[in-house]
């Protein structure tokens, strides 16, 4: 217990550390919640809810290896652009999955008005410490 509180606070520091270090504008990631899988020997559930303010954005970013991801949108629109993939928008209560190795080009609040929420559930290898990896452009 105590072993994963400690993973879950370096996990935490790791998120407002990391935030600084790309160009997002608008954009609020924060965990909350952080699990290991007690029939998958090796693995955790994470999940981030990103906000974005009106015209908010993310960095082009990749994820974990070892990372699967299932992301909703639970408030406003995002758009969204995996590997070579279209620009696609989703609406709240639409949903849609990273694979290990996708590259995220394009994440983005879809209006300049009104805020979006997106819940972002990983299951990855327990020992990764670092979700989310911006890439210079």
């Amino acid at each position: 217990m105590i072993r994963t509180i400690l993973r879950a606070a370096a996990l935490a520091a790791t998120f407002a550390t990391g935030a600084m270090a790309h160009d997002s504008v608008g954009e609020h990631v924060k965990l909350i919640y952080d699990h290991e899988l007690p029939n998958v020997p090796g693995k955790s559930m994470r999940a981030v809810l990103v906000e974005y303010e009106p015209g908010g954005t993310s960095s082009a970013h990749t994820h974990p290896n070892s990372a699967f991801i299932f992301a909703t949108v639970l408030e406003g629109a995002i758009r969204s652009k995996v590997n070579d993939g279209p620009v696609t928008t989703f609406s709240a209560g639409e949903s849609f999955s990273e694979y290990p190795g996708d590259r995220h080009g394009v994440s983005e609040n879809a209006s300049k008005t009104e805020p979006a929420k997106l819940l972002a559930v990983f299951v990855v290898d327990t020992a990764e410490t670092e979700l989310t990896t911006y890439i210079d452009e």
